[in-house]
């Protein structure tokens, strides 16, 4: 039952998925055409270079959407996690990120001093 189920629905995610990606690159574009070239002079642009332009920036500003509620609960679980430390295993903590990620001494420290 399940896999007449997912025999059905996908086709339609597929469908579903490409009608996004054109709506998105037809509302980049027209976006693009009205405001770009009469306010900054800036060449109109095809529905391709807007799909592009679009896949630029979901890249650089907006990732690929994995992050969504896996970041909060990561987050909220890093707290539980801190909050519950003895402020020993927290220095313990902050020494192996420092030294992990290359970071120098803590505020107030020197490497002469032990």
């Amino acid at each position: 039952m399940m896999r007449k189920k997912w025999i059905f629905l996908a086709p339609l995610v597929l469908v579903g998925f490409l009608l996004f990606i054109a709506l998105g690159g037809v509302v980049v574009r027209q976006l693009w055409n009205w405001l770009l070239p009469s306010l900054f002079g800036f060449h109109q642009i095809n529905f391709w270079q807007a799909l592009g332009l679009l896949a630029l920036c979901r890249i650089l500003f907006g990732g690929f959407g994995f992050h969504g509620r896996s970041r909060s609960h990561a987050g909220r679980r890093m707290r539980e996690r801190w909050q519950h430390m003895t402020p020993a295993e927290r220095e313990q903590f902050r020494h192996r990120i420092r030294s992990k990620w290359g970071f120098g001494p803590p505020t107030g420290e020197s490497k002469g001093e032990a």
